[in-house]
């Protein structure tokens, strides 16, 4: 969700406001994904390096995550909304946790759009653990390096219970994935939209489907043996 602060210096506002509008985005967007019966939405809300930032920022964003997840819990809700996270939340601050947790609670039961927040998160960082953890597994005997495959690996992720992402969507005209679910996005078509995230809107999303939905899937193979498969 790139472009807050660019989209408010171009204003010529502060930079949280323009973390205040994304957070509105967020809500829209949200909605509208609902409405299309999308299964899962995954927004890169802070990332691992994102701690490098000016400690005042960082401050003013997690005081807004605190007051945006009090606000918006009712309406999750009412849309049937499933609240998940994924990142190393340990890090974040004691109060921000205590609402995470009791989002995820209080949703945890809805069956509709799961709403993924990827939280002091990088994709790296979250390999290495699954290495870790599989490289004690071995050692305690638990499991052979012979049975270690794509799928457990996988499930050693913090997306193990998340399926990989068909579209990945970057605004605000970046070129680049940093960090972002490097091991899932295999095989994941991306829209790059010059439009910074908080004037993102359902026009915007409407377009990014609509080139996914053009697009040819082959997983390697040959446009003729999708062919022939498809009948």
């Amino acid at each position: 969700m790139d472009g807050n602060g660019r989209w408010a210096n171009a204003k010529g506002l502060p930079r949280i406001s323009g973390h205040r509008e994304g957070v509105r985005t967020v809500r829209k967007i949200t909605e509208i994904c609902g409405e299309l019966n999308v299964r899962v939405l995954t927004l890169y809300t802070f990332s691992s390096e994102n701690w490098n930032r000016p400690v005042t920022e960082v401050s003013a964003l997690m005081k807004l995550l605190v007051s945006s997840l009090r606000q918006e819990v009712k309406d999750l809700m009412r849309n049937n909304v499933r609240f998940t996270v994924i990142g190393d939340i340990d890090e974040l601050d004691i109060s921000v946790q205590h609402e995470l947790l009791d989002a995820i609670q209080k949703t945890k039961h809805n069956t509709g759009l799961n709403l993924n927040l990827a939280l002091s998160y990088g994709s790296r960082k979250e390999i290495l653990s699954a290495v870790k953890f599989l490289s004690e597994k071995i050692v305690a005997g638990e499991i052979d390096s012979e049975q270690i495959n794509e799928t457990l690996f996988s499930q050693m992720l913090y997306t193990k219970d998340i399926p990989d992402p068909d579209l990945l969507i970057r605004t605000g005209g970046e070129f680049r994935i940093s960090n972002f679910l490097l091991w899932q996005i295999a095989y994941t078509e991306i829209h790059i939209t010059q439009t910074s995230w908080p004037a993102f809107g359902k026009k915007e999303l409407i377009k990014a489907i609509f080139d996914y939905q053009n697009r040819e899937r082959r997983y390697g193979k040959i446009s003729e043996q999708l062919k022939v498969n498809n009948g």
